[in-house]
């Protein structure tokens, strides 16, 4: 099925009908929530994405309810996925996402914007032809966290991954949004 962006709407309504699905079989999911979905969900600053960046816990019955509503609502299978695992930190920061009904069946948390900002200055992805990159998200999350400084970025990235060095890419986009008007 070809990729069509996720909207908050289809997102909210994708989650829901999973933690109805797991109260169904008498468990509660917890979905800790990463990436585009979290500026999409939180944030507001994108009014979509490609899928749902997730580690969700039991994972076996996540994957098997996540398969169903991909069925039932004509998403990709891989809508919601685990790919970001290898990427996250030893010790995270994350937080409750309150504000929605998720349901009894599914406990949501998000990283804070200072953990999210560490995941996305890791990755520091360029952008290319049909993908926007990280720097919009990386130049996002250093206007709302008031940042003024590469060092500031550094220190934020340090606490996270204390035995990486933010790389020279990652400092230029730094650097690019600190240069960067206010929205």
């Amino acid at each position: 099925m070809p990729y069509e962006n996720l909207s908050r709407a289809q997102i909210t309504q994708a989650l829901r009908r999973l933690g109805e699905l797991a109260l169904q079989e008498g468990v509660t999911l917890e979905v800790s929530l990463y990436g585009g979905a979290v500026f999409t969900l939180v944030y507001g600053s994108r009014e979509a994405t490609k899928d749902v960046d997730a580690v969700v816990r039991p994972s076996e019955i996540a994957r098997r309810l996540a398969l169903k509503v991909a069925q039932e609502f004509g998403l990709p299978e891989d809508w919601l996925n685990d790919q970001v695992a290898p990427f996250l930190a030893e010790k995270e920061a994350k937080r409750r996402l309150t504000g929605v009904d998720w349901g009894e069946g599914l406990r949501v948390s998000v990283p804070t914007a200072a953990y999210l900002l560490a995941l996305k200055l890791r990755a520091a992805r360029p952008p290319l032809p049909g993908y926007a990159g990280d720097r919009g998200d990386i130049r996002f999350l250093v206007k709302k966290m008031e940042l003024e400084s590469v060092a500031a970025a550094e220190a934020i990235y340090g606490k996270f991954f204390p035995h990486d060095l933010l790389s020279e890419a990652a400092k230029e986009e730094v650097r690019g949004a600190l240069a960067a008007p206010p929205r």
